[in-house]
Formats: C-alpha cells, structure tokens, sequence
C-alpha cells in the first residue's frame, strides 16, 4: 500500500482541475483495506474519507480534500465471464466490462459503454443510461466495510438503488460485482454498442467534464430547463454551461474548480427563477465549505450496506 501527502487530487478526476487531498493511499489488495481499517481503529475518531474510482463524477475545490482519499490499484481491474455472468473487479473501467461483455456474445451491458466511470463507482451512483442502469444487471457484490473490517457478501438487491444513488456509505468499499445477462446476436450487440458511442459523440461534449450535472427532475430534462432559461454557452471565469448540452458545464485546461461551483450555483438559482423548478446536482462536489466532508466513524460496526 503506497501512501503520500499532499497529493494532487483534482487532477485526477474527469474535471482535472481541484486541488490536493491530505493524505492519499492506494489499496494494492484486500489486506490492503483490512490494514487500512486496522490504522483508522487506532486514529480512534471520525476521519474524513473518500474511496475515489475514476473520478467520473466528482469535482474537488481549489482549497483541496481536508481528509484520505482511497484508491484501488491495478489488482482490482479484471474481468471474468463464465456462462451469463460477468464479474469485474471494482477498479475496472465500465466500459471495459461493456466491450467484454458484448465480446461474449452477451446483452444486457451495452450502455455500459457510455459510462466513464468505474464498477465500483457504477454501484455508488447506481449509474445508467439509455433506459437502463446498474442495479437492474447487479446479481450481486462484494464490499469491505472501512469501519468495521467486515465483507460483505451482498445479493444485488442489497445495494439499495435508487435513481444515481445507492445504500453505500463512505465506509464501504466496493471489490467486486457479478452481473447477471442474457445471451443475444452477437452482431446486434456490436451495433448497439458502436450506436451507443455514436450518440455520445454526437451529442454530448468533450473535454474536461463530469457528464451531467443535474438530475433530471419530474418536469422534464435538466439540460432542456436550462436551456429554456437562457444559459447554454454561459461562461463564468474558466467555466462554461457546455453549447454542446446544457446539462454539462465544462472546465477550461488549467482552470478553476471554484469557477464550475460558481456556475453550477448561478444555473440553479436561474432555473429556479424562471421556470420554478429546483435542480439537484447529479455531481459530487467535495472541499467546498457547505460540503462536509464525508466520515468514516470507526467505533461503529455498521456491517454491509442497509
């Protein structure tokens, strides 16, 4: 387990601006987390923590992470297809698991593709798209509980998933999960894929950025409400509202994460004004002074995720 000080964080996130975390270790295996929880035992007292995938939907301040930033290394990256499941360790990319999955012929993954995030990450949010999501191919996960040393051999059901959320807490770190498909045309499945990547080409932006920012509220999609409120294009500082897709705001190179939290605050007090309607942010933001930072309480034994 390697472990650094002041490490570069934001960098590491999709946005790549933000600034640094305290403390940064990378996990090499799961006697890695078990030491992990061994020396939060001995800290004695809430320590902030956050288990970082690909970084995908996370945006750190320009003040940095006050707190350990957890990461797995290579050993959790593979992938395993034995009949109609597929199995993936938490680090690996979900569109790694899509391609594999549809290689073998199987459906039910393909939108996988489209999601720049990790399979743990995946679970956390419960991420989807194109009608489907995570939690509805999950047979099952496994997951290291921070606080109280335990694993947690979890049935799919467990994960408690709701539109981009889940039952993990910030103890609970995600090793692997099984994903149970059905067998399809293996040329279909190509197609749909390579429609899937089309598409994103097509209407979404590039560059530094986390996908959407808003949920899509009951009224309709986020990014046609602030369109409707005249803020597509709208720049802020290093910071613009995508002319691409509204939903997405985008950083410049080398630019300000305070700058997309300004942003993000100016699109929902507009929205708001002009058409009633309060978004939420899909986005996760940390190091923030109204974002606290999320805590890991070791002398609770809180077991698999409730």
């Amino acid at each position: 387990m390697s472990a650094r000080t002041d490490e570069p964080f934001g960098v590491r996130t999709t946005y790549r601006v933000g600034g640094s975390t305290a403390l940064w270790l990378e996990a090499a295996d799961e006697d890695a987390l078990a030491a992990v929880h061994a020396a939060l035992q001995e800290v004695g007292e809430p320590v902030p923590l956050l288990v970082l995938g690909k970084g995908s939907n996370l945006l750190v301040a320009d003040g940095g992470f006050p707190g350990l930033v957890l990461s797995l290394g290579p050993g959790f990256a593979w992938v395993e297809v034995e009949d109609l499941v597929v199995r993936a360790g938490a680090a690996t990319g979900f569109p790694v698991v899509a391609r594999k999955s549809v290689g073998a012929g199987l459906r039910g993954l393909e939108w996988a593709v489209g999601v720049p995030g990790s399979v743990g990450g995946a679970l956390r949010m419960n991420a989807g798209g194109h009608g489907a999501d995570t939690a509805s191919v999950l047979q099952g996960f496994r997951a290291f509980d921070l606080a109280s040393g335990e694993v947690c051999e979890c049935r799919g059901e467990e994960l408690g998933a709701r539109y981009r959320h889940s039952a993990l807490g910030p103890a609970h770190v995600v090793i692997s999960a099984a994903f149970s498909l059905t067998v399809g045309d293996g040329a279909q499945a190509r197609a749909a894929l390579a429609e899937i990547v089309r598409w994103r080409r097509r209407n979404q932006p590039g560059g530094s950025n986390a996908g959407s920012v808003f949920t899509n509220p009951e009224e309709g999609a986020a990014g046609l409400l602030i369109e409707q409120a005249g803020l597509k294009g709208l720049r802020l500082g290093s910071a613009q509202v995508s002319p691409k897709h509204a939903n997405f705001i985008q950083a410049d190179e080398g630019g300000s994460a305070d700058d997309v939290r300004r942003l993000i605050d100016h699109v929902r007090v507009v929205v708001a004004e002009r058409t009633g309607v309060r978004l939420v942010p899909e986005l996760r933001m940390v190091g923030f002074p109204d974002t606290p930072p999320p805590m890991v309480q070791t002398s609770l034994s809180t077991g698999g995720p409730q």
